[in-house]
C-alpha cells in the first residue's frame, strides 16, 4: 500500500475537523467570549498564573501532551496490522479527543484554572469530586510511569541520547531567563527562539563526537540509573517557576516536534514508502507477541494519546488555563494541540509499518521470543551496523519507531549516508516528547496531591507553600519511579493504556455536566456519545486486564507483589469511573427537572456593557 494517499487524506480529515467541527464547539456550545477575563489576568502571579502569547502556550500544551502515548501506541499497535489503528486514530481524534482537550480546558478556565477533580466537585458533586481527585491521581501516576519507561528504554546504554537530552535543560533554563526576564514586563520570543534551535541542533551533532570519546563512559547509564536521573529531573523541574524550565523548554522541543512531523510530512510525500504490513494481521484475535489480548478492546488502550488521552485533560485543567491570555485561544490550543497529536501518531503507525514484519517483531521483542514467530528479518543487521548499536530485543516501540523514521528520512535526497544520525535524532524526538510530558504531568499531578492535601492541612492547599510543593513533589516522583523501576513495559502499558482511557471517560463526564449546567443540553451529545464508546470499550478491557494479564502475575515468582498491586489499581480506576459517572447521570437528571446549575458553569458573568463582574467568580 502507497502511504501518499493515506497521509493525503488524514490531513484532509484534520482540516476540516478544526475548520468547521471546532468552530461549531466554540460558538455553540461553549459560546467562548473574550470579555471574560481569564485566570491567566484575573490572579496573575508570575509563578502559576502567566498569560502567554498563543504560540507559546500552544508549544507548551503540545510538547505536555503529546508525550509516549501518539508515538509508542500506534507503533506497539502495528501488531494487528495498519487499518485498524489508522482509522481509530483518525476518528477517535476528530469526534472524542479533541472534543475531550477543548472543552476541558474551557471548563477549566471558566473554573478559575482549578483542576479537573475540582470542577467535578463544583459541576457534579463534592463526592464525585473527591472520588474523582483520587482516581485522576493514581491514574496520573501510573501514567507519568507508562511514559516514562519508554524514555528509560530509549536512553539506557545510549550516550549519543544522554547528551542531547541533558543539554535541552540549561538551553531551556537560558531561554527562559531570556524570554521572561531580560525585558521587564516584555516577553521576548524571536532571539530565544533561534538560540535554542541552533544549540539543540549543535547538541545533537555533537552528541555524535561525544559518544565516539572517552566521555561515552560517563554517559552510558543502565535503565535504573536513567530511572534515578529522570525522577530528579521531574522533582526539580516541579518546583521551579513554569517559566525557567517547564514553559521554554516544552516551547524549544515543540519546535524539534513540529519541525520533525512537517519533515516527516514530506518525508512520506517524497520517499512514499510503502506498507509492507497487512491491513490485518492474524493476531487480532489475540495471543500476539507483544499485546497478549485480542484488537477489541485492547486496539482502544493501547492507542490511547493520538485518538483520545486522559492525561491531556489533566493539562487541560493543570498548567494550561492558567496561561492563557484570552478564552479564544482555547480552540487554537485545546482542539488544535490534539490533532497535531493524532498526525504524530498516523505518522508514527506509517513509519513502524514501513518496516519488514520481520524486523519490527525482531527490536519489539525479546529474541527467545522472536524465534517462535516463524519470521526472519531483512534489513535489521544492517540498520544495527549503521546506527552502530544492537537494535534486536529492544522491546518498548521507541527503537522500531526511531529505525522506521530514519528509514524514511534516508530516503530524501542526500541523505542515504545518514541513517545513523536520523536514528539517534529520533531517538531524542522521542525522549523530548516523552520528558516533556514527564515534567508537566509531574507538576499536574502535584497541583491535584496539594489539593487533596490541603483539605486535611490547609497550607497545602497553597501552591505557593515551598514546604508543600517539595513534598507533595517528592511523592509524586517516588510514586511513578518506583513502577519504573520494578515494572516492565509489558506490565505498564497495560495499565497506563486503560487507566488513561477511564480518565478520558471521567473528563467527558465531567464537560458534558458542564454544557448541561450551562444550559447547553441539545449540544451535551459532543461529549456525551464519545464518553458512554470509551467508557464501554475501555471498562471492559480494565476487567480484561485484570483477569488476563495482571492476576496470572500473582502466581508466578518474583512477580507476586508487581501482580496484586496492578490488580488493586486497575480495580481503583474502575470503580473510580463508576461512581463518578453514576453521580454524574444522578446531576443531569436533577438540572433537567429544574434544579439550579452552579453558577460558576458559565465562567465570570458579563454585564450589559460587556464588561465583567469581578466579584463573581
Amino acid at each position: 500500500m502507497n502511504t501518499f494517499p493515506v497521509l493525503l487524506g488524514a490531513l484532509c480529515v484534520y482540516a476540516l475537523g478544526y475548520r468547521y467541527y471546532s468552530a461549531f464547539i466554540a460558538a455553540k456550545a461553549l459560546a467562548l467570549d473574550d470579555r471574560r477575563i481569564t485566570p491567566a489576568h484575573l490572579y496573575a502571579d508570575g509563578h502559576n498564573y502567566v498569560a502567554s502569547p498563543r504560540w507559546v502556550l500552544f508549544g507548551h500544551h503540545f510538547a505536555a501532551i503529546a508525550g509516549a502515548g501518539p508515538l509508542v501506541g500506534p507503533t506497539l499497535a502495528a501488531q494487528f496490522g495498519f487499518a485498524p489503528g489508522f482509522l481509530w486514530i483518525l476518528v477517535g481524534a476528530v469526534l472524542a479527543g479533541c472534543v475531550q482537550d477543548f472543552t476541558v480546558l474551557v471548563a477549566s478556565v471558566r473554573h478559575r484554572g482549578r483542576s479537573l477533580a475540582e470542577v467535578a466537585r463544583t459541576e457534579i458533586s463534592p463526592f464525585a469530586g473527591l472520588v474523582a481527585m483520587i482516581a485522576v491521581l493514581f491514574i496520573l501516576l501510573v501514567t507519568l510511569a507508562g511514559l516514562g519507561i519508554v524514555v528509560v528504554n530509549a536512553l539506557s546504554n545510549s550516550p549519543w541520547g544522554v547528551f542531547t537530552i541533558g543539554m535541552t535543560i540549561p538551553i531551556a533554563v537560558i531561554m527562559g531567563l531570556w524570554m521572561f526576564k531580560s525585558h521587564a514586563g516584555k516577553i521576548t520570543v524571536t532571539g530565544p527562539s533561534i538560540f535554542g534551535v541552533v544549540c539543540l541542533v549543535g547538541g545533537v551533532i555533537a552528541g555524535h563526537w561525544v559518544a565516539q570519546s572517552g566521555a561515552a563512559s560517563a554517559l552510558t547509564f543502565t535503565p535504573h540509573e536513567i530511572t534515578i536521573l529522570i525522577a530528579i529531573y521531574g522533582l526539580v523541574a516541579s518546583v521551579l517557576p513554569v517559566w525557567l524550565v517547564l514553559e521554554p523548554r516544552d516551547y524549544l522541543s515543540t519546535y524539534v516536534k513540529l519541525g520533525t512531523i512537517a519533515v516527516l510530512v514530506v518525508g512520506v510525500f517524497v520517499v512514499h514508502p510503502n506498507i509492507k504490513f497487512p491491513n490485518v494481521t492474524q493476531f487480532i484475535h489475540g495471543g500476539g507477541p507483544i499485546i497478549k489480548g485480542p484488537l477489541f478492546p485492547f486496539l482502544f488502550v493501547t492507542i490511547a494519546c493520538g485518538a483520545i488521552s486522559g492525561f491531556h485533560s489533566l493539562v487541560a485543567s493543570g498548567t494550561t488555563p492558567k496561561m492563557l491570555d484570552k478564552e479564544s485561544d482555547a480552540r487554537f490550543i485545546g482542539y488544535g494541540a490534539m490533532v497535531a497529536e493524532s498526525l504524530v501518531g498516523v505518522l508514527a503507525l506509517i513509519a513502524a509499518c514501513s518496516l519488514y514484519p520481520g524486523d519490527y517483531f525482531a527490536i519489539n521483542t525479546p529474541p527467545q521470543v522472536f524465534a517462535h514467530l516463524g519470521l526472519s528479518t531483512v534489513n535489521l543487521d544492517m540498520f544495527s551496523r549503521e546506527v552502530g548499536e544492537k537494535l534486536a530485543g529492544r522491546t518498548g516501540g521507541a527503537v522500531s519507531l526511531a529505525v522506521g523514521m530514519a528509514q524514511i528520512f534516508r530516503g530524501l535526497p542526500g541523505m542515504d549516508r545518514l541513517m545513523g544520525y536520523w536514528y539517534h535524532y529520533a531517538i531524542m524526538f522521542e525522549a523530548l516528547f516523552i520528558l516533556t510530558t514527564v515534567d508537566t504531568g509531574t507538576r499536574v499531578a502535584r497541583y491535584v496531591l496539594q489539593e487533596l492535601m490541603g483539605k486535611v492541612h490547609k497550607p497545602f492547599g497553597n501552591t505557593a507553600w515551598l514546604p508543600g510543593n517539595l513534598i507533595t513533589s517528592f511523592f509524586v516522583v517516588l510514586a511513578w519511579g518506583y513502577l519504573i523501576y520494578t515494572g516492565s513495559i509489558s506490565t505498564i502499558w497495560p495499565l497506563f493504556g486503560t487507566g488513561n482511557q477511564l480518565l478520558a471517560t471521567i473528563a467527558l463526564a465531567v464537560t458534558t455536566t458542564f454544557l448541561i449546567n450551562m444550559g447547553k443540553h441539545k449540544y451535551a451529545w459532543i461529549t456525551a456519545v464519545p464518553m458512554c464508546l470509551v467508557g464501554g470499550i475501555t471498562l471492559t478491557a480494565g476487567v480484561l486486564s485484570i483477569k488476563n494479564i495482571f492476576w496470572p502475575l500473582t502466581s508466578k515468582p518474583g512477580q507476586v507483589f508487581t501482580g496484586y498491586l496492578d490488580s488493586v489499581l486497575m480495580a481503583i480506576f474502575i470503580v473510580g469511573v463508576i461512581v463518578v459517572v453514576f453521580e454524574a447521570v444522578r446531576r443531569w437528571i436533577k438540572v433537567l427537572n429544574g434544579a439550579p446549575a452552579p453558577q460558576e458553569a458559565f465562567g465570570p458573568p458579563l454585564t450589559a456593557a460587556g464588561d465583567v463582574k469581578m466579584g463573581c467568580c
